[in-house]
């Protein structure tokens, strides 16, 4: 099997790997920290905020090792814009959130000031993410990690959660109503930090009254065969938070394995982009179970969508290889696209392409150049359009047919919610291995490590024959449907939002 390794949780065990590298570094207290990109890693939920209004806040605290991270927090911060603007009964405070890559904008010193780039270079050096992520993913390693983190990072964390969420440059003692982690490198340490700050600093191991919570961005976790190999990272997993939001079975237990009891568990699924929220939908109130399928299957208007996106009206497989376009998205649109063509050219009438092809390659411009022409030329029998970094995925996926993907696990809860098969074309070891099953077991969709299995899997949903439970391709629509949580992301923020209220009340009587 294809294996492509290049996420966050590998680089948990850093502080294992960069050990000998930080004996030669300079005292914590005579570091020089950064300039914290307060443009780049501070957000709210509201378009502005009136002077002297008053506003519930937020602190996201995350790290741009892959999309996911700042993708949940973006959709949680837009979340509660909505939650304010449609229920101002129950939800009348707008609630400031205050997204920050608390590695690459406070980190002190290599490696954790590095991790951005450092997991790029372990998409490009798979050995390297086997090995940080087995070591960091076992008891010693998760010790290791946790000791150097705090020897390390304390105090300029400790900045960091201290800094006025509406003006991040200031240190006025006027911190976040609640902090909120969406990455797993984002639990041990700023527990501790918070209960510094609660304390006076009296005690890192007790004493917190800032609500914390943790919104796993994983879509499954480990399993028996291999424990810790398969899914979530067990950091994500911390007793000493006040809730812990999972997008599943599995990963509820898997918390509930790592200490976190039942009652500080919440499961809804996984926080996703706007884009792919209930269409139409009365966000003030939650759907019944029996309508949920339904009323999804009223998503998507191929044909319109298609049109306004200038496609074609047609068969469409959307190729896509993530923000950075990682993956061998160039070998695998070739390899679908010839088989597209000698599927189309078996066909008798042809009015125009019989198929098409949407390539999205992110931010990778020489697989965008690479796919365009001159450099290829496609089959007259299909239309292939080749996109870079794309803001609107949620209408190319409702105009599409067949995804192929990267087993990440945001990409296929946003793919269930359209209804859009998917054909899996790698995953990372350990943390998205278990998406592969967790795709087939619910029937829509299937893994394929090579170019060439690819190509033949759309070949056969292309060319499948109805029977009496539809085609092939119909079949798994209905089954991705059925495994869509389109309401999730409002879900987490209802909750998160009543905890930051009831937080301000409680800050007024102090």
């Amino acid at each position: 099997m294809k294996i492509v390794k290049s996420t966050t949780a590998g680089l948990l065990s850093f502080g294992v790997v960069a050990t000998n590298t930080l004996a030669f570094q300079p005292s914590p207290t005579t570091l020089q920290r950064q300039t914290p990109r307060t443009s780049l890693s501070t957000a709210t939920s509201l378009d502005a905020v009136k002077d002297g209004q008053e506003v519930a806040t937020i602190q996201v605290l995350m790290s741009d090792t892959g999309g996911g991270h700042r993708a949940s927090a973006n959709a949680l911060r837009d979340a509660f814009n909505v939650l304010h603007e449609t229920e101002p009964d129950r939800f009348p405070l707008p609630i400031y959130c205050d997204i920050v890559d608390i590695y690459t904008d406070y980190g002190p010193i290599f490696p954790y000031n590095q991790y951005v780039p450092l997991y790029k270079i372990m998409a490009e050096y798979t050995f390297l993410w086997k090995w940080t992520y087995e070591i960091g993913a076992t008891p010693i390693g998760m010790w290791l990690n946790d000791f150097f983190s705090e020897l390390w990072c304390f105090d300029a964390f400790k900045e960091c959660m201290s800094r006025e969420p509406l003006n991040p440059d200031k240190q006025s003692g006027e911190r976040a109503d609640m902090v909120v982690s969406v990455h797993p490198l984002c639990q041990a340490l700023p527990l501790k930090i918070l209960n510094f700050l609660d304390t006076n600093g009296d005690s890192r191991q007790e004493g917190r009254t800032t609500p914390f919570v943790t919104v796993v961005t994983d879509l499954v976790s480990m399993t028996d065969v291999k424990p810790f190999l398969c899914g979530a990272h067990p950091t994500w997993f911390n007793a000493g938070v006040d809730k812990c939001f999972v997008p599943s079975t599995v990963l509820r237990e898997a918390a509930m394995k790592r200490g976190v009891k039942d009652e500080q568990i919440v499961q809804y699924g996984l926080p996703i982009r706007r884009g792919f929220w209930r269409f139409g939908a009365d966000y003030s109130q939650s759907p019944t179970v029996e309508n949920e399928e339904e009323e999804m299957k009223g998503v998507q208007h191929k044909p319109t969508i298609r049109e306004q996106l200038g496609l074609f009206d047609i068969p469409t497989v959307l190729i896509v290889g993530g923000g950075d376009g990682m993956g061998g998205i160039v070998s695998q649109a070739k390899a679908v696209g010839e088989k597209l063509q000698v599927l189309a050219s078996k066909r008798g009438d042809k009015d125009g392409p019989v198929f098409q092809m949407v390539v999205v390659c992110g931010n990778n411009k020489a697989a965008q150049s690479s796919l365009s022409p001159p450099e290829t030329k496609w089959g007259a029998d299909i239309a292939v359009n080749v996109q870079g970094f794309v803001n609107n995925m949620d209408e190319y996926m409702r105009a599409s047919d067949i995804l192929v993907t990267k087993a990440g696990p945001g990409t296929i809860a946003e793919a269930s919610i359209c209804g859009l098969p998917c054909i899996l074309s790698s995953f990372l070891p350990g943390q998205e291995e278990g998406n592969v099953p967790y795709v087939e077991e619910n029937g829509f969709g299937c893994y394929r490590g090579s170019v060439e299995g690819i190509a033949e899997t759309v070949e056969t949903w292309l060319g499948s024959a109805k029977d009496m439970d539809g085609s092939v391709l119909e079949q798994m629509r209905d089954c991705a449907l059925r495994a869509a949580r389109p309401d999730a992301t409002l879900d987490i923020a209802r909750d998160l939002a009543d905890m930051v209220y009831k937080r301000r009340e409680e800050l007024k009587k102090l």
